[in-house]
């Protein structure tokens, strides 16, 4: 039997019963509430309880254990629903029924939390509001150990509708799995994608990388964040220093997918064509023009140089560097007959590839991609920017990738491109020590992406690769889209923890179902209707839904929209 007093974490019964259980099955129970009739809830001791409201956690007692439910719905008999007048203002005689969903136990000896119903009700056991104090402690009651051993805790706002009970949990329990931030276009994820930031950065040691694709974070205190931008964007951190991201760092396929060929003539000469300058980085001294001429031409020093050291493997290498700014050039000398020991004159392939030399000269001469091709030889490329940060006090290393425009796939390339790169220093164990924790926001355009054309389509899956296999390397990721439909289904899989704001789109809900098993129907029917700036967390390590309520960053986004207020005045 449940003590009427107040026990040692701060569980208050007595004056917060709600009524008793009437019926018990296997999915959910229902409850004869005693207090639904009122116009209001309660105030009990500084903080609101429905005592008997949707939404509200609720305590059943039991013999041996505690149950933890969430009231879904309640009902009035049809009998007595005629009670309901237009003139009612409240009464304790309303005899209303609410059905609750089980969703833990709670033990009696120490309070701890696990998923799944140990002992079911009895009829006639006694249903109180759950205390928000108890709530709040839901995260570290699920097995996070002593909270005297976690010092590192990450806060994250408080129990939706209680005054106080805030909510702190691991960075092993929200980012160990990785994490993701969904929801519709004004719910919130902004707000909490800055307000994990910020409560990372309050940790010595915390390394977080972003990729700022709209320059919303651009807010971010440069007391602990590197701001760092590929192009000119409109708007930026006034300590903000431009970054290149070099060929070197592309592969083949980063190309193709940029240059698109089509697939009968322009992709096979394009790749002969990368293999030809693969072969002329290894050996400039016997193609000192910078490309293997061809046309006309003996293939004695072609297999010569091919024959050397382990070239003839190194050129089939994707990975295997090359000077991009003459693939143009190369390619030229690729239409052309094979005479056996020699090449002969150009042929009809040349026409065929004129869009495709048209294309490479429009991408390298793109502004989008002037980080690439046009960089100043001053601007400190990715690879050695990363470095010093890593070496360095600061916690956030923020890119800004608003400049970079879609056209030829450059956006999705150069992320790509960063995300591989964060991908070979996970699998050389650079993170292993000291992890890191990558955040993409807007990742529905990055993610699980297949650009080019459909014979030479390219998958861009660095990010997918990460969250498959960059936990065990240290390497984490935190993603936030609006749209989690678009998410590869491997991917949104793979995620341990969803802090999902408000969603209306029921694909999208549906996907939040099939990705995160803790979550059902009656759980997801509750998604539409969240405030802004409020969240369901679910997850592996939080089988148990809860809402929270985010508190505000201290330096908020800048996602507001234009102000038609400000710059509409009617015409007289």
């Amino acid at each position: 039997m449940l003590k009427d007093n107040i026990y040692e974490n701060g569980i208050i019964l007595s004056q917060l019963k709600v009524g008793v259980v009437s019926t018990v099955t296997a999915q959910y129970i229902k409850v004869n509430l005693a207090f639904s009739g009122q116009v209001s809830g309660k105030y009990i001791w500084g903080r609101r309880y429905g005592k008997g409201e949707v939404g509200e956690f609720v305590l059943v007692e039991g013999q041996q254990s505690i149950c933890l439910g969430r009231i879904t719905e309640i009902k009035l008999p049809e009998r007595d629903r005629t009670e309901l007048s237009q003139e009612f203002d409240g009464s304790n005689d309303l005899d209303a029924i609410g059905y609750i969903q089980l969703l833990g136990t709670i033990s009696r000896e120490n309070l701890k939390v696990q998923a799944g119903v140990a002992e079911y009700p009895r009829l006639g056991d006694r249903v109180f509001s759950a205390p928000v104090d108890l709530i709040a402690s839901i995260p570290e009651l699920m097995g996070a150990g002593d909270r005297s051993k976690n010092s590192v805790m990450i806060e994250l706002g408080s129990v939706t509708g209680g005054v106080g009970g805030k909510i702190k949990v691991t960075p092993e329990k929200l980012f160990g799995r990785h994490c993701a931030v969904l929801g519709a276009t004004g719910g919130g994820k902004s707000w909490t994608i800055t307000k994990l930031l910020e409560e990372c950065a309050r940790f010595k040691g915390s390394k977080l990388l972003l990729l700022d694709a709209t320059s919303e974070y651009r807010n971010l205190d440069p007391l602990y964040t590197e701001h760092w931008h590929i192009g000119a964007p409109i708007h930026k951190h006034e300590a903000s220093i431009e970054l290149q991201i070099p060929p070197t760092d592309f592969i083949e396929s980063d190309f193709i997918a940029m240059f698109d060929p089509s697939g009968k003539v322009q992709s096979p000469k394009l790749r002969e064509a990368i293999k030809s300058l693969r072969l002329v980085e290894l050996e400039p001294e016997i193609f000192p023009n910078g490309v293997v001429e061809k046309v006309g031409k003996e293939k004695k020093d072609y297999r010569r140089a091919l024959n050397k050291n382990n070239n003839s493997s190194l050129v089939d290498n994707p990975s295997q560097p090359f000077d991009v700014s003459n693939l143009a050039k190369q390619i030229v000398q690729e239409c052309c007959w094979d005479n056996g020991d020699s090449w002969g004159n150009a042929n009809n392939d040349l026409g065929h590839c004129s869009s495709l030399l048209t294309r490479i000269q429009s991408v390298i001469n793109s502004a989008s991609l002037k980080a690439v091709f046009k960089a100043d030889a001053d601007l400190k490329n990715f690879s050695d920017a990363f470095k010093e940060f890593w070496e360095s006090d600061k916690k956030i290393f923020r890119i800004c990738l608003s400049d970079i425009s879609y056209e030829f796939n450059a956006r999705e390339v150069l992320a790509n491109v960063i995300g591989r790169s964060l991908l070979k220093k996970a699998r050389e164990d650079y993170f292993r020590k000291k992890p890191l924790i990558t955040v993409v926001d807007e990742a529905h355009n990055f993610l699980g992406k297949r650009v080019g054309s459909e014979d030479n389509s390219t998958r861009l899956d660095s990010f997918e690769l990460i969250a498959k296999e960059g936990r065990k390397y240290g390497l984490n990721i935190l993603l936030a889209t609006q749209r989690p439909r678009d998410i590869t289904e491997g991917v949104i899989s793979q995620m341990g923890t969803l802090l999902v704001h408000r969603l209306t789109n029921e694909r999208d809900r549906d996907v939040v179902e099939k990705a995160c098993g803790e979550i059902d129907r009656s759980a997801a029917s509750f998604l539409p209707n969240l405030q802004q700036g409020e969240l369901a967390v679910v997850g592996v390590d939080f089988p148990i839904p809860m809402t929270i309520q985010i508190d505000p960053p201290a330096s908020p986004p800048a996602s507001d929209g234009a102000s038609f207020q400000s710059s509409w005045v009617e015409d007289t």
